[in-house]
């Protein structure tokens, strides 16, 4: 089983974000999250909340790393680059986004 540290090194690089990148999006020092990752700092719970709610994750998978509430999802390059684009964009273009992939596959099924 994975260390929280590992958990959150392993959300910052499936979201192909460097460790500045992360620690802005989650209000630390690109320092702490450095120790955070190396669990050699234990993240307050204000900071895990914040990481579950921008990164869509299980706090309990979070935290203790459940089987039931796994985040490891395995991702082509595509994939990856699609998912990762898209958790960074605002409420509205992620529905258009939806949307046009709505679109795409109705034609697809013609």
């Amino acid at each position: 089983m994975s260390t929280l540290g590992e958990r959150i090194r392993g959300i910052r690089k499936n979201n192909q974000l460097n460790q500045i990148e992360f620690a802005n999006m989650i209000g630390v020092s690109q320092g702490t999250l450095s120790e955070l990752e190396q669990d050699k700092y234990k993240p307050s719970v204000d900071i895990l909340i914040v990481i579950q709610d921008k990164f869509k994750v299980g706090l309990e998978w979070l935290i203790i790393g459940s089987a039931e509430d796994t985040y490891s999802i395995n991702l082509n390059e595509k994939e990856n680059k699609l998912f990762s684009g898209f958790r960074k964009l605002n409420n509205e273009d992620q529905h258009e986004i939806i949307e046009i992939i709505g679109i795409k596959l109705k034609r697809h099924r013609s």
